[in-house]
Protein backbone atom coordinates (compact mmCIF):
# COMPACT_ATOMS: atom_id res chain seq x y z
CA UNK A 1 0.00 0.00 0.00
CA UNK A 2 1.12 3.55 -0.92
CA UNK A 3 2.58 4.97 2.19
CA UNK A 4 1.79 8.39 1.74
CA UNK A 5 -1.80 7.31 1.70
CA UNK A 6 -1.76 5.34 4.69
CA UNK A 7 -2.34 8.01 7.62
CA UNK A 8 -5.65 8.23 5.45
CA UNK A 9 -6.75 4.51 6.38
CA UNK A 10 -10.23 6.11 7.94
CA UNK A 11 -11.16 8.18 5.14
CA UNK A 12 -13.35 7.20 2.51
CA UNK A 13 -11.76 7.33 -0.89
CA UNK A 14 -14.23 6.93 -3.87
CA UNK A 15 -13.57 6.77 -7.44
CA UNK A 16 -16.20 7.18 -9.83
CA UNK A 17 -15.04 6.05 -13.01
CA UNK A 18 -13.53 2.57 -13.20
CA UNK A 19 -14.40 0.46 -16.07
CA UNK A 20 -12.12 -2.76 -14.58
CA UNK A 21 -8.50 -3.77 -13.60
CA UNK A 22 -5.74 -6.34 -13.98
CA UNK A 23 -7.74 -8.65 -16.51
CA UNK A 24 -11.56 -8.13 -15.47
CA UNK A 25 -13.85 -5.64 -16.49
CA UNK A 26 -17.53 -4.65 -16.89
CA UNK A 27 -18.16 -6.22 -20.18
CA UNK A 28 -18.79 -9.85 -18.41
CA UNK A 29 -22.08 -11.81 -17.48
CA UNK A 30 -20.04 -13.05 -14.03
CA UNK A 31 -20.64 -11.65 -11.57
CA UNK A 32 -17.59 -12.83 -9.69
CA UNK A 33 -15.30 -10.66 -12.02
CA UNK A 34 -17.00 -7.78 -10.55
CA UNK A 35 -16.49 -8.62 -7.99
CA UNK A 36 -12.19 -9.08 -8.19
CA UNK A 37 -12.26 -5.79 -9.78
CA UNK A 38 -13.74 -4.46 -6.66
CA UNK A 39 -11.11 -6.30 -4.36
CA UNK A 40 -8.34 -5.30 -6.28
CA UNK A 41 -9.45 -2.11 -5.88
CA UNK A 42 -10.14 -2.06 -2.38
CA UNK A 43 -6.35 -3.34 -1.74
CA UNK A 44 -4.97 -0.13 -3.52
CA UNK A 45 -6.66 1.62 -0.60
CA UNK A 46 -10.13 2.60 -2.26
CA UNK A 47 -12.90 2.27 -0.50
CA UNK A 48 -16.41 2.86 -2.54
CA UNK A 49 -16.33 2.39 -6.70
CA UNK A 50 -18.71 3.53 -9.19
CA UNK A 51 -18.29 0.84 -12.01
CA UNK A 52 -18.21 2.48 -15.43
CA UNK A 53 -20.23 0.61 -18.54
CA UNK A 54 -19.05 1.65 -21.42
CA UNK A 55 -21.91 2.13 -24.82
CA UNK A 56 -23.31 -1.01 -26.20
CA UNK A 57 -26.55 -1.90 -27.34
CA UNK A 58 -29.01 -1.18 -24.96
CA UNK A 59 -29.82 -4.98 -24.35
CA UNK A 60 -26.27 -5.63 -23.26
CA UNK A 61 -25.73 -2.58 -20.96
CA UNK A 62 -28.56 -3.69 -19.09
CA UNK A 63 -27.71 -7.37 -19.38
CA UNK A 64 -24.01 -5.60 -17.78
CA UNK A 65 -26.39 -3.47 -14.99
CA UNK A 66 -27.73 -6.97 -14.27
CA UNK A 67 -24.05 -8.56 -13.50
CA UNK A 68 -23.73 -5.59 -11.27
CA UNK A 69 -26.83 -5.51 -9.15
CA UNK A 70 -26.14 -8.70 -8.88
CA UNK A 71 -22.43 -8.15 -7.41
CA UNK A 72 -23.75 -5.74 -5.17
CA UNK A 73 -26.21 -8.18 -3.28
CA UNK A 74 -23.64 -10.88 -2.97
CA UNK A 75 -21.15 -8.10 -1.67
CA UNK A 76 -23.96 -6.94 1.34
CA UNK A 77 -24.71 -10.47 1.61
CA UNK A 78 -20.82 -11.13 2.63
CA UNK A 79 -20.90 -7.85 4.55
CA UNK A 80 -24.06 -9.28 6.59
CA UNK A 81 -22.48 -12.75 7.22
CA UNK A 82 -18.78 -10.85 8.34
CA UNK A 83 -21.25 -9.27 10.98
CA UNK A 84 -22.71 -12.37 12.21
CA UNK A 85 -19.57 -14.24 12.26
CA UNK A 86 -17.58 -11.29 13.60
CA UNK A 87 -16.62 -13.21 17.26
CA UNK A 88 -16.58 -17.06 15.51
CA UNK A 89 -13.20 -18.64 15.19
CA UNK A 90 -12.02 -19.43 11.48
CA UNK A 91 -12.44 -23.14 12.32
CA UNK A 92 -15.64 -22.80 13.55
CA UNK A 93 -16.39 -21.05 10.09
CA UNK A 94 -14.66 -23.98 7.87
CA UNK A 95 -17.10 -26.32 9.99
CA UNK A 96 -19.99 -24.39 9.11
CA UNK A 97 -20.06 -22.97 5.86
CA UNK A 98 -18.77 -24.06 2.38
CA UNK A 99 -15.35 -23.53 1.10
CA UNK A 100 -15.86 -21.37 -0.39
CA UNK A 101 -17.70 -19.41 2.48
CA UNK A 102 -14.92 -20.31 4.39
CA UNK A 103 -12.63 -18.30 2.17
CA UNK A 104 -14.28 -15.55 2.26
CA UNK A 105 -14.42 -15.29 5.67
CA UNK A 106 -10.95 -16.03 6.21
CA UNK A 107 -9.86 -13.23 3.84
CA UNK A 108 -12.32 -10.30 5.64
CA UNK A 109 -10.31 -11.88 9.06
CA UNK A 110 -7.17 -10.98 7.75
CA UNK A 111 -8.02 -7.70 6.96
CA UNK A 112 -8.62 -8.02 3.45
CA UNK A 113 -11.48 -5.23 2.06
CA UNK A 114 -13.05 -5.17 -1.01
CA UNK A 115 -14.14 -1.49 -2.40
CA UNK A 116 -18.09 -0.93 -1.96
CA UNK A 117 -19.71 -1.10 -5.19
CA UNK A 118 -22.24 2.03 -4.55
CA UNK A 119 -23.63 1.68 -8.41
CA UNK A 120 -22.53 2.40 -11.88
CA UNK A 121 -21.46 4.88 -13.97
CA UNK A 122 -23.26 5.05 -17.81
CA UNK A 123 -20.38 6.99 -19.97
CA UNK A 124 -22.75 6.75 -22.85
CA UNK A 125 -24.49 5.47 -24.46
CA UNK A 126 -25.68 9.30 -25.53
CA UNK A 127 -22.34 10.90 -26.43
CA UNK A 128 -20.90 12.41 -29.42
CA UNK A 129 -20.02 9.70 -32.30
CA UNK A 130 -17.25 12.36 -33.48
CA UNK A 131 -15.43 12.00 -29.59
CA UNK A 132 -15.71 8.56 -28.95
CA UNK A 133 -12.34 8.23 -28.03
CA UNK A 134 -11.94 4.86 -26.88
CA UNK A 135 -15.67 3.99 -27.20
CA UNK A 136 -17.13 2.22 -30.01
CA UNK A 137 -18.76 4.88 -31.87
CA UNK A 138 -20.85 2.53 -33.54
CA UNK A 139 -22.89 1.84 -30.03
CA UNK A 140 -22.96 6.41 -29.91
CA UNK A 141 -26.74 6.92 -30.07
CA UNK A 142 -29.09 10.20 -29.92
CA UNK A 143 -30.33 11.28 -27.02
CA UNK A 144 -33.94 10.02 -26.46
CA UNK A 145 -36.18 9.73 -23.30
CA UNK A 146 -37.63 6.64 -24.87
CA UNK A 147 -34.37 4.94 -25.09
CA UNK A 148 -33.21 6.28 -21.65
CA UNK A 149 -36.39 4.97 -19.78
CA UNK A 150 -35.74 1.79 -21.42
CA UNK A 151 -31.80 1.34 -20.68
CA UNK A 152 -32.69 2.13 -16.98
CA UNK A 153 -35.74 0.36 -16.51
CA UNK A 154 -35.33 -1.65 -13.31
CA UNK A 155 -31.82 -0.36 -12.37
CA UNK A 156 -32.55 3.09 -11.58
CA UNK A 157 -31.35 2.32 -7.74
CA UNK A 158 -27.97 1.82 -9.38
CA UNK A 159 -27.44 4.20 -12.04
CA UNK A 160 -25.57 7.10 -9.92
CA UNK A 161 -24.27 8.81 -13.27
CA UNK A 162 -24.72 8.97 -16.65
CA UNK A 163 -22.18 10.88 -19.27
CA UNK A 164 -24.10 12.74 -22.14
CA UNK A 165 -23.17 15.01 -24.70
CA UNK A 166 -25.14 18.32 -24.30
CA UNK A 167 -25.08 19.60 -27.83
CA UNK A 168 -26.71 16.51 -29.25
CA UNK A 169 -30.78 17.46 -30.19
CA UNK A 170 -32.50 16.32 -27.17
CA UNK A 171 -29.77 15.95 -24.68
CA UNK A 172 -31.29 19.14 -22.83
CA UNK A 173 -34.07 17.52 -22.06
CA UNK A 174 -32.86 14.53 -21.28
CA UNK A 175 -30.54 15.70 -18.52
CA UNK A 176 -33.81 17.42 -17.27
CA UNK A 177 -35.10 14.11 -17.01
CA UNK A 178 -32.22 12.37 -15.39
CA UNK A 179 -31.86 15.54 -12.84
CA UNK A 180 -35.66 14.73 -11.56
CA UNK A 181 -34.68 10.98 -11.62
CA UNK A 182 -31.78 11.74 -8.89
CA UNK A 183 -29.40 10.66 -11.41
CA UNK A 184 -25.98 12.95 -12.40
CA UNK A 185 -25.77 13.71 -15.41
CA UNK A 186 -22.19 14.43 -16.53
CA UNK A 187 -21.79 15.74 -19.64
CA UNK A 188 -18.39 14.43 -21.64
CA UNK A 189 -17.85 12.80 -25.19
CA UNK A 190 -18.85 15.92 -26.70
CA UNK A 191 -17.75 18.43 -29.22
CA UNK A 192 -19.98 21.29 -27.32
CA UNK A 193 -19.42 24.59 -27.50
CA UNK A 194 -19.05 27.23 -24.26
CA UNK A 195 -22.21 28.34 -24.91
CA UNK A 196 -23.86 24.42 -25.16
CA UNK A 197 -21.99 23.23 -22.14
CA UNK A 198 -23.37 25.99 -20.19
CA UNK A 199 -27.02 25.10 -21.24
CA UNK A 200 -26.03 22.13 -20.38
CA UNK A 201 -25.64 22.84 -16.90
CA UNK A 202 -28.29 25.12 -16.61
CA UNK A 203 -30.36 22.38 -17.69
CA UNK A 204 -29.25 19.98 -14.63
CA UNK A 205 -25.89 18.52 -15.70
CA UNK A 206 -23.68 18.72 -12.32
CA UNK A 207 -20.32 17.60 -13.89
CA UNK A 208 -18.26 16.90 -17.13
CA UNK A 209 -16.15 13.92 -17.73
CA UNK A 210 -12.57 13.38 -17.70
CA UNK A 211 -11.91 16.79 -18.51
CA UNK A 212 -9.83 17.43 -21.71
CA UNK A 213 -9.84 13.78 -22.79
CA UNK A 214 -12.45 13.18 -25.49
CA UNK A 215 -13.93 16.14 -26.19
CA UNK A 216 -13.60 20.16 -27.65
CA UNK A 217 -10.34 21.13 -26.76
CA UNK A 218 -10.10 24.60 -25.56
CA UNK A 219 -9.37 27.63 -28.25
CA UNK A 220 -9.22 31.57 -27.42
CA UNK A 221 -12.28 32.36 -29.21
CA UNK A 222 -13.93 29.14 -28.58
CA UNK A 223 -12.99 27.98 -24.96
CA UNK A 224 -15.45 24.94 -25.23
CA UNK A 225 -16.65 22.53 -22.71
CA UNK A 226 -13.08 22.14 -21.20
CA UNK A 227 -13.15 26.25 -20.89
CA UNK A 228 -16.51 26.00 -19.83
CA UNK A 229 -15.58 23.55 -17.02
CA UNK A 230 -12.17 25.69 -15.90
CA UNK A 231 -14.19 28.78 -15.71
CA UNK A 232 -17.53 27.43 -13.75
CA UNK A 233 -16.71 27.41 -10.26
CA UNK A 234 -19.74 25.26 -9.47
CA UNK A 235 -19.53 22.65 -12.23
CA UNK A 236 -17.45 19.03 -10.61
CA UNK A 237 -15.25 18.01 -13.14
CA UNK A 238 -13.55 14.23 -13.22
CA UNK A 239 -9.42 14.61 -14.14
CA UNK A 240 -7.60 11.37 -14.96
CA UNK A 241 -4.46 12.31 -12.95
CA UNK A 242 -2.31 9.47 -14.41
CA UNK A 243 1.20 10.61 -16.44
CA UNK A 244 -0.23 10.16 -19.74
CA UNK A 245 -3.77 11.48 -20.11
CA UNK A 246 -2.74 15.28 -18.98
CA UNK A 247 0.37 17.01 -19.64
CA UNK A 248 1.67 18.63 -16.40
CA UNK A 249 1.18 22.39 -17.64
CA UNK A 250 -2.38 20.83 -17.96
CA UNK A 251 -2.91 19.69 -14.55
CA UNK A 252 -1.48 22.52 -12.97
CA UNK A 253 -3.38 24.91 -14.89
CA UNK A 254 -6.57 22.60 -13.54
CA UNK A 255 -5.15 23.45 -9.68
CA UNK A 256 -4.80 26.68 -10.72
CA UNK A 257 -7.76 28.11 -11.77
CA UNK A 258 -10.73 25.51 -10.63
CA UNK A 259 -12.69 25.78 -7.60
CA UNK A 260 -10.19 23.00 -5.69
CA UNK A 261 -14.09 21.67 -3.74
CA UNK A 262 -15.02 20.53 -7.38
CA UNK A 263 -12.04 18.78 -8.80
CA UNK A 264 -12.25 14.79 -8.99
CA UNK A 265 -9.38 12.43 -9.37
CA UNK A 266 -10.83 9.30 -11.41
CA UNK A 267 -8.65 6.31 -12.36
CA UNK A 268 -10.69 5.24 -15.65
CA UNK A 269 -8.90 1.78 -15.35
CA UNK A 270 -9.85 -0.87 -17.51
CA UNK A 271 -9.14 -4.53 -18.45
CA UNK A 272 -5.80 -3.69 -19.50
CA UNK A 273 -4.34 -1.87 -16.40
CA UNK A 274 -2.21 -3.44 -14.21
CA UNK A 275 -2.57 -3.81 -10.35
CA UNK A 276 -0.24 -1.79 -9.02
CA UNK A 277 1.04 -0.32 -12.35
CA UNK A 278 1.00 2.95 -13.38
CA UNK A 279 3.68 4.11 -15.63
CA UNK A 280 3.00 2.54 -19.05
CA UNK A 281 0.11 3.96 -20.94
CA UNK A 282 -2.55 1.57 -21.83
CA UNK A 283 -3.31 1.85 -25.25
CA UNK A 284 -4.11 -0.29 -28.48
CA UNK A 285 -1.93 -1.00 -31.29
CA UNK A 286 -1.50 2.29 -33.02
CA UNK A 287 -0.74 4.27 -29.98
CA UNK A 288 -4.58 5.51 -28.69
CA UNK A 289 -5.17 5.41 -25.11
CA UNK A 290 -7.91 2.87 -23.31
CA UNK A 291 -8.13 4.11 -20.37
CA UNK A 292 -6.17 5.28 -17.26
CA UNK A 293 -3.09 3.39 -16.29
CA UNK A 294 -3.61 4.38 -12.18
CA UNK A 295 -5.68 3.72 -9.46
CA UNK A 296 -7.16 7.09 -7.82
CA UNK A 297 -4.29 6.24 -4.93
CA UNK A 298 -1.01 6.01 -7.07
CA UNK A 299 -2.56 9.15 -9.17
CA UNK A 300 -2.89 11.12 -5.51
CA UNK A 301 0.70 9.83 -4.56
CA UNK A 302 1.96 10.67 -7.95
CA UNK A 303 0.86 14.49 -7.57
CA UNK A 304 1.93 14.72 -3.70
CA UNK A 305 5.04 13.40 -5.13
CA UNK A 306 5.02 16.32 -7.69
CA UNK A 307 4.80 18.91 -5.11
CA UNK A 308 0.79 18.74 -4.79
CA UNK A 309 -0.41 19.86 -1.22
CA UNK A 310 -1.94 16.47 0.37
CA UNK A 311 -4.71 18.04 2.07
CA UNK A 312 -5.53 19.37 -1.43
CA UNK A 313 -5.01 16.07 -3.51
CA UNK A 314 -6.97 13.77 -0.82
CA UNK A 315 -9.78 16.42 -1.12
CA UNK A 316 -9.77 15.24 -4.48
CA UNK A 317 -10.11 11.62 -3.73
CA UNK A 318 -12.86 11.84 -0.66
CA UNK A 319 -14.76 14.63 0.17
CA UNK A 320 -15.44 15.99 -3.11
CA UNK A 321 -16.86 12.58 -4.88
CA UNK A 322 -18.39 12.04 -1.84
CA UNK A 323 -20.27 15.34 -2.19
CA UNK A 324 -20.76 15.18 -6.02
CA UNK A 325 -22.84 12.13 -5.45
CA UNK A 326 -24.92 13.60 -2.57
CA UNK A 327 -25.86 16.38 -5.03
CA UNK A 328 -27.89 13.66 -6.40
Amino acid sequence: MITEIQGFHKMKIIDIHTHGISGYDTKTADSDHILKIAGIQGSSGVSDILLALYPSSLDTMRSQMKTIKRAIEKQKTGQDERKKTKNISVPEIRHRGSAKQSVLHESSMRGEKSARILGVHLEGPFVNPSKCGALNAAHCIKPSLQDFRKLIDGYEDIVKIMTVAPELNGSLGLIRQMAGQGIIASMGHSDATYAEAEAGFHAGARGITHLFNAMRGFQHREPGIAGFGLINQEVYMEVIADPHHLHPGTLDLIFRTKNPERIIIVSDTVKSTKRAGGRRSVTDKRGKLLGGSMTVTESAQRLMEAGYRKSLIMRCITKNPEQYLSSR
